[in-house]
């Protein structure tokens, strides 16, 4: 049977292993589609299915000229399983690998254009089993971008097979349907035939097809899922991780496009997650993925806009570049994505590459280091090495305003963390800033440089001031709402507080930081059980997230709930294998002592494990305070003041210190902290 295109063997190859249809599967499959594909196009479409091939003709490099020809087919489906993707296969070198080349000749290429503006492949994978790792990374280097399958799978704990037409859709974990699959692989075929056709000259459709929907209907939300790293060194993820955050800054710059933010998108890195419910958990309607080749300087990056709802890729394109184009690729993707959505440019949402940036690599490439190790661990190590990669690309480039304003980004949280005394953080905080508004006075983040700096010491109506303004210049900044909700906070406005940590959540809503902070704001206002529900969402993202059990501990304590506050409290133990080796002693010690051991314990050792220097003496005012010793609390409190500690900015509102506050000594210190 000849292609319904001129000069093609067949419509449809479909590639397999051998081992995958010993139980008839890929038969039955081909069956099942064929009997779909007639009730979906009226012409009929030509499908190579080698269903009896001779014993060990697959696993031979004796490629026929016969099968050569098969493979001049329109679109190429490769039956997903885990043995396919072994290189040494007959299967994925001389047909997958080799239509990929294939393509690259025709007259069609392998990515095409359809009637309705989508872009699709003409490779279309039908994935059997879960695949391994090693496997993903194998087909996703080959055709240079992320695996997008139609999924064949039956699961439930322990098993990993394919699905077959008598599965039941409510006892399936995928919740997919055999027929149902079929159909849409008829859908996704169909699409593409039709692609590929002259309009003139378009496959018949049968009547009961739905009219496709326009892909420019209310498209005006998208995330960048990160980058996949395709180099051959995997110390390079830094660099497509931080392409992926660079777009998401450059698309932030419209006012009219809904951006998810860094922190939620970079929640699916490494999952094959379908793209609805990735849709659905970040609320927007389009994604953006893409991978990075980066080879001494060349770089290859591929990128691919597609509409969650159907699964349709709406733009893709393939930059081959020198890497000092980088900026402009950028740049390129970005306006590529305003024109596929639709967007207007209006002047104060113009795209525009920023003066802060450099156009040394060597500096750039020290800045995503910097930013990676950001992103990735914000313990003293991980800050360290951050401020290290800063100052590394300052001294490279001392006129990069990016970097500058990192680097006092990262003096600030090692303040507000602990880990820095606050007067030697502020110094180098007004220091880099002013270098940076020197550099480039439109940063967006400079007026939240300042609120945070004015959190720092303790100047609250001038924090309020800066919080406005920040507002103001960049609503959609997460981080500017929930520093402002922090503000609110610790001045006992706790309304004002929690709907800004609802805009910070809306923006980025898988980001655990917000959710874990929605819990403290519920602890200051006495809302215990509130706050430990908050904690929990925290945790559900990550159970290792140490301050969600850390406060969770002090929210237990104020509910007299003792053993569930002990637990927690092991909990935070088992977070890190440092602190392991404590947990029969924590427990050995509640037993014998009570709470009151336990909170001793605390304030001579456990606080000291999991806080910096510099608020240690916060929290062990509180626990004297819990225990009733306030000669010791307020000792404690001295020494906080005295080094200035960030934490004891929210003493007006802070439940461990209600036993003091009828105290003189508490209504001094009050006054001192919140008119200094």
């Amino acid at each position: 049977m000849s292609s319904l295109i001129p000069d093609y063997e067949y419509d449809i190859f479909i590639s397999y292993r051998h081992n995958d249809n010993l139980d008839g599967w890929v038969t039955n499959f081909v069956e099942s589609l064929e009997k779909e594909l007639r009730g979906t196009i009226k012409e009929s479409v030509s499908v190579y299915f080698d269903s009896n091939p001779h014993d060990g003709l697959l696993e031979t490099h004796n490629v026929g000229k016969s099968l050569e020809g098969k493979l001049k087919c329109l679109i190429f489906i490769p039956i997903l399983s885990q043995t396919y993707c072994d290189p040494k296969s007959f299967a994925w070198q001389h047909e997958f690998v080799a239509f990929n080349k294939l393509t690259e000749a025709d007259q069609f290429g392998r990515d095409i254009k359809l009637n309705n503006g989508n872009v699709a492949s003409r490779i279309l994978p039908i994935k059997i089993h879960e695949l391994d790792t090693e496997d993903k990374a194998i087909i996703e280097n080959e055709i240079g971008g992320a695996l997008r399958a139609i999924e064949f799978i039956y699961k439930e704990p322990g098993v990993n097979r394919s699905l077959i037409h008598t599965d039941r859709k409510s006892e399936n974990q995928n919740k997919t349907d055999y027929r149902n699959q079929v159909n849409k692989a008829a859908n996704a075929i169909k699409e593409i035939l039709v692609g590929l056709m002259k309009p003139s000259s378009a496959i018949s459709v049968a009547p009961k097809d739905p009219t496709p929907v326009s892909i420019h209907e209310a498209l005006d939300s998208i995330a960048v899922l990160p980058f996949a790293n395709m180099s051959s060194d995997p110390e390079q993820e830094y660099f497509s991780d931080g392409i992926s955050e660079e777009i998401i800054n450059v698309l932030a710059q419209l006012k009219n496009l809904k951006v998810a933010g860094r922190t939620s998108s970079f929640t699916f890195k490494g999952k094959n997650e379908d793209l609805r419910i990735v849709g659905d958990k970040l609320g927007v309607k389009t994604v953006l993925e893409g991978s990075v080749r980066k080879s001494g300087n060349r770089i290859r990056i591929t990128a691919q806009l597609i509409n969650v709802e159907n699964g349709f890729h709406l733009w893709s394109e393939r930059y081959d570049r020198d890497m000092k184009d980088i900026f402009e690729i950028q740049d390129e993707i970005a306006l590529a994505i305003v024109e596929e959505l639709k967007l207007k440019l209006f002047e104060e949402g113009r795209i525009h590459s920023s003066k802060s940036k450099t156009q040394n690599m060597e500096a750039y490439n020290y800045y995503l280091k910097g930013r990676f190790y950001w992103n990735k661990n914000r313990s003293k190590e991980g800050l360290e090495k951050t401020m290290r990669c800063f100052e590394q690309s300052i001294k490279i480039d001392p006129m990069y305003a990016l970097a500058f304003a990192g680097l006092a980004d990262a003096y600030a949280v090692a303040a507000d963390w602990g880990f820095l005394e606050t007067k030697i953080a502020v110094e180098k905080i007004d220091e880099l800033y002013a270098k940076a508004r020197e550099l480039d006075d439109d940063l967006t983040d400079n007026h939240f440089a300042l609120l945070y700096k004015a959190c720092l010491e303790w100047d609250w109506p001038q924090a309020e001031i800066e919080g406005r303004k920040a507002i103001q210049a960049n609503p959609e900044s997460p981080r500017v709402h929930h520093v402002y909700a922090l503000l609110q906070m610790i001045s006992g406005n706790f309304k004002i507080a929690l709907e800004h940590n609802r805009l910070a959540q809306e923006l980025e809503p898988l980001a655990l930081i917000f959710k874990f902070a929605r819990g403290m704001f519920c602890y200051m206002a006495r809302q215990y059980e509130d706050a430990i529900k908050q904690y929990q969402n925290a945790l559900e993202l990550d159970s290792s997230f140490a301050p969600a059990h850390f406060w969770s501990t002090f929210c237990n304590l104020q509910r007299g709930l003792n053993e569930e506050a002990v637990q927690e409290y092991q909990n935070l133990l088992l977070c890190s294998p440092n602190t392991q080796k404590y947990v029969p002693v924590v427990l050995t010690i509640f037993k014998e002592s009570g709470v009151e051991g336990f909170l001793h314990w605390l304030v001579d050792e456990g606080i000291g494990l999991h806080v910096g220097t510099y608020n240690q003496s916060y929290h062990r005012a509180v626990c004297y305070a819990l225990l009733n010793e306030k000669e010791q609390a307020f000792e404690a409190i001295a020494k906080a003041y005295e080094e200035h500690s960030f934490r004891l900015g929210g003493i007006k509102v802070e439940p461990g210190f209600d036993s003091l506050r009828d105290d003189p000594r508490f209504l001094i210190y009050l006054e001192k902290v919140r008119s200094a």
